[in-house]
């Protein structure tokens, strides 16, 4: 039996045609390739490959496999000649290696098109050689046919990245919301083989393809969170001294988080490769208007639109100055901790209402500085109610004017609650004048005038309100928090919420915030409400700080940005298949379990 090839997935691709002279019709029995290209990467098909258009001597079953040079690709992609996809948005249908196994099927295949990963240099040149099996049913037979064809290519003359680095990942990044993105920070995380990692944080380079040029510029990257997963599977005999399998279940992997600044034009899809294997890389900084003093948790974090300190004691946001408007600084330090930022936060009495903000400091503290992003992040329990877990954390980075905000809370034991809240934001009264936040049930945006509001007076609104915004009209300064995602769950049992809702407040101070079981504030103000063990509260925000721009809305840039944070970039990760990777991929099922596949004639 020939050694094993690649059954290759049917995916609808097109690329523009480099033209190569073709073969002459073939003779029964023969292989025919009629076109045959090496080409640059287009979002359809995000790698440097080469592509053939193949014709067969009859319609047949196939497995096509393709070397290049000598070396045997571990994949390529099949689709039929004359399918056509956009080439300029990302592939609709894929299938991952372990699908070698498991892709047969009863297609009759008559010109088909092999695409596959060539790693071309300019000027070089390199020999495709590609050979079809023809088959009468989906299983081997002596009754196959194979079939070779080969032809020797120069690779195009555009310049590509540095060959020093010996392999990449393509990452298709899409703008969906018709809004063009310019310096857009782009978050992937990435798995790599352990020999492949001679220090990620080093070696690890994201360069820009460009559709028109066909040239390429690196752009501002950084690496982080990187771990390190080294066990292997242990393929032993059992104490039969039979195999226990032929492949293993998993191999060793190093994962690591990547972020970079990206530009795509509305409605279009662009290529960023990610290139990485080079033991000899230098490290490299990039230089942003991305800053941060200070010692963790109270930091100072600076870049070209504001200024934002976080409290020393809790890590919490403390003041935030606008760059614009450097004479209009917002805080809050009326009330205890005095930051900015409170929550989550609850109400349990006798004991003491208690806020994330409160910590001083918190349990754990973890911090992060780079050029592209910067973190803060702080956790532990409650203070005065340890059966509760809570963690704050900030994302910042550079060139916006906003940061993002994640929260999230843990209920390990019943607690019998007031108030069960989060989301909530303290500014000094007097600072702002104005309150506006768009309204579900009235299909509306709401302007209030809180300057003039009465005491303790609630603004109540819907619990999962879009974005809400205070401002000064006078100092021209806003603070607008946009909601990104909001999620309230249990383990045990179903999150138990009594009239959810977010309210604005206003006393000596002005705060929004949002109530998850709030009757501290209802009707019947004394009535407690159990929340239950493994009850797990989670939200992320955008917190933008604008100046608002005169002859519009106070609130106009604030609906622009989040029209933009609530449809991000959207990303697909492509990867060349490793040698390493089995051709078929085994599962371990619970108590001898049926896989779905006994007896399927064509595994089709």
């Amino acid at each position: 039996m020939s050694k094993p090839v690649i059954i290759l997935l049917a995916m609808l691709l097109t690329f523009r045609t480099l033209p190569v002279t073709a073969q002459l019709p073939a003779k029964e029995g023969s292989l025919t390739i009629e076109h045959i290209e090496l080409g640059y990467p287009c979002p359809n098909i995000p790698y440097y490959h080469f592509k053939a258009d193949l014709r067969l001597p009859h319609p047949s079953i196939i497995e096509i496999e393709a070397s290049v040079n000598g070396k045997t690709l571990r994949a390529t992609d099949l689709r039929r000649t004359g399918e056509v996809e956009d080439v300029n948005r990302p592939p609709i249908a894929d299938r991952p290696p372990s699908g070698y196994g498991m892709a047969q099927d009863v297609s009759l295949y008559d010109r088909p098109q092999v695409i596959g990963w060539v790693h071309w240099q300019p000027g070089g040149r390199y020999t495709i050689r590609v050979t079809v099996r023809l088959k009468r049913s989906v299983r081997d037979s002596s009754t196959d046919v194979l079939l070779t064809a080969s032809r020797t290519l120069e690779a195009p003359a555009a310049p590509v990245f540095s060959p020093d680095w010996k392999s990449y990942k393509s990452v298709v990044v899409s703008e969906t919301a018709g809004i063009d993105r310019v310096n857009e920070p782009v978050k992937v995380l990435l798995a790599f083989y352990p020999d492949e990692d001679h220090g990620l944080k080093r070696e690890v380079r994201v360069v820009a393809f460009d559709p028109v040029s066909h040239g390429v510029t690196e752009v501002p990257s950084q690496v982080f969170d990187v771990q390190r997963s080294l066990e292997k599977d242990d393929l032993a005999p059992d104490k039969n001294g039979k195999p226990t399998r032929q492949v293993p279940l998993w191999l060793p992997t190093v994962t690591a988080n990547l972020v970079f600044l990206a530009n795509v034009p509305a409605r279009s899809s662009r290529i960023y490769f990610v290139y990485y294997n080079n033991e000899k890389a230098q490290d490299i900084f990039y230089r942003t208007d991305l800053h941060v003093q200070g010692e963790a948790p109270g930091l100072q974090v600076d870049n070209s639109q504001f200024t934002i300190t976080l409290n020393p004691n809790s890590g919490h946001l403390d003041q935030l100055t606008l760059k614009s408007r450097p004479d209009a600084p917002l805080f809050h330090r009326m009330e205890t901790n005095g930051a900015i930022h409170w929550n989550p936060d609850l109400y349990t009495p006798p004991r003491p209402w208690t806020h994330t903000s409160d910590w001083s400091p918190p349990a754990h503290v973890r911090s992060l500085t780079g050029p592209i992003l910067a973190k803060s992040e702080v956790w532990g329990p409650l203070p005065e109610v340890k059966e509760v877990d809570a963690s704050l954390r900030y994302e910042f980075y550079p060139g916006v004017p906003y940061f993002i905000s994640s929260t999230s809370m843990r209920v390990n034991e019943p607690l019998n609650c007031l108030a069960l809240r989060n989301a909530e934001i303290v500014f000094k009264r007097e600072l702002i004048t104005h309150a506006a936040w768009y309204d579900a049930i009235r299909d509306s945006v709401i302007t209030y005038d809180v300057k003039n509001m009465a005491d303790l007076t609630d603004l109540k609104m819907e619990a999962d309100v879009p974005w809400i915004t205070f401002y000064n009209e006078d100092a021209r300064i806003g603070f607008a928090g946009i909601q990104l995602e909001y999620a309230n769950t249990g383990l045990e049992s179903d999150p138990r919420l009594l009239n959810p809702f977010f309210y604005i407040t206003a006393g000596p101070w002005i705060y929004w915030a949002r109530g998850l079981s709030h009757s501290y504030l209802s009707s019947n103000m004394q009535q407690v409400i159990p929340v239950m063990k493994g009850s797990l509260f989670a939200e992320k925000w955008a917190y933008l700080i604008y100046s608002p721009e005169k002859g519009k809305t106070p609130y106009a840039s604030v609906i622009d940005w989040q029209k933009k944070l609530t449809h991000p970039l959207r990303v697909q990760v492509v990867e060349e298949v490793d040698p390493r990777v089995s051709k078929t991929l085994e599962e371990v099922y619970m108590n001898d379990g049926k896989s779905g596949w006994e007896g399927r004639r064509n595994k089709k």
